[in-house]
């Protein structure tokens, strides 16, 4: 990811941590050696395990290889909703391929974006990724595995829609970007709420708002690498080693220690998904 910021410095360590969700091949990992070294980053301030995410097939395939390749990195894989228009018959029996791989351990990125359709060349329509995110709701069920959400300006169908198909035992908002009523919505249903580095940004005042409401058993912490680095460093290339601002910010928005909100995150991580 090319930025004209320079990387941020290596935070004060906090551990133990997971990163729930951040892109290893989007922030430069292509083989073992190079996922190596970004694992290695992360593991030196304390972020000892991460899960990379898939957003299109190549990705998913790729991120599978990368689980095998360091027992440190779990996988998710699923086609992002603005790419449901390719969820094909070939799509889906690959997915379900990768998908019942143990070193997988959610189904996602799948959900709803109603950002984009209209604005980005080939985007899938609404129609087109509610089908997708249906599927994707069955393949979790079916494997028993957790359904990681993306949910851009869609609150309101996103749960109907789960409502509607019965939402699997284990559901991650992943960079939950609502406010405090979708909040408390998703915790009513039990759904687990993850942050990433937008909540500490002093003007997203809705989400800090949220943050404060979701009980200690139903968060999780994330980079989404390499998107949405923390403040003070907005703008510049993010990495897992970068979650400890975030831990921090959001440790501060609670009025919890840092450290023992670290040890909260990690517990959940590995129970939702049993790492």
């Amino acid at each position: 990811m090319s930025s004209k910021r320079p990387a941020p410095e290596l935070p004060e360590p906090l551990a133990p941590l997971v990163d729930a969700h951040t892109h290893l091949d989007a922030c430069g990992a292509t083989d073992a050696a190079s996922t190596a070294v970004i694992v290695e980053r992360a593991a030196s301030v304390g972020v000892g395990q991460v899960v990379t995410v898939a957003d299109d097939l190549a990705a998913a395939q790729w991120a599978v290889r990368a689980a095998h390749w360091d027992q440190r990195v779990y996988a998710a894989v699923a086609l992002h909703p603005t790419r449901a228009n390719a969820l094909d018959d070939a799509a889906k029996a690959e997915l379900e391929r990768l998908a019942a791989d143990p070193r997988v351990v959610a189904i996602g990125e799948t959900g709803l974006d109603y950002y984009w359709p209209g604005k980005l060349d080939g985007c899938a329509d609404v129609e087109t990724q509610i089908e997708g995110f249906r599927w994707h709701i069955d393949l979790a069920k079916r494997l028993r595995k957790p359904l990681m959400i993306h949910n851009r300006e869609a609150d309101h169908d996103l749960l109907t829609v789960l409502l509607d198909e019965g939402a699997p035992d284990t559901v991650v908002f992943h960079c939950f970007s609502s406010d405090t009523h979708m909040a408390l919505a998703c915790v009513a249903e039990g759904y687990v709420l993850s942050f990433s580095g937008t909540v500490s940004f002093k003007n997203a005042h809705e989400l800090r708002e949220a943050a404060k409401v979701v009980p200690d058993e139903l968060i999780l912490v994330e980079t989404d690498a390499p998107y949405l680095t923390p403040h003070p460093f907005r703008g510049a290339p993010n990495e897992s080693y970068c979650l400890p601002y975030t831990v921090r910010a959001l440790a501060e928005l609670r009025e919890q220690d840092p450290a023992e909100l670290a040890k909260i995150t990690t517990a959940n991580a590995r129970r939702v998904y049993g790492i």
